[in-house]
């Protein structure tokens, strides 16, 4: 099981939701954890970080390795 970390730009409940919707999309994911405070985005599965970049790309939305900054 992978534990994936990204930030992520989240503004509005709009964004909000739409990200929660595609991270359930994915394949094997198991659960995930926004902090909004922090624009923290944590996916825990079956998942790589390319797969949750895809996801959140196909929404409009860029991510980033929580670990780069």
């Amino acid at each position: 099981m992978a534990v994936v970390e990204l930030k992520v730009g989240m503004h509005c409940e709009r964004c909000i939701k739409a990200i929660k919707k595609a991270i359930k999309t994915i394949d094997d994911m198991e659960s995930y954890h926004l902090e909004t405070e922090i624009n923290k985005v944590t996916v825990t599965g079956n998942v790589t970080p390319e797969e949750v970049v895809k996801a959140l790309h196909k929404i409009g939305k860029t991510a980033t390795s929580w670990a780069e900054d």
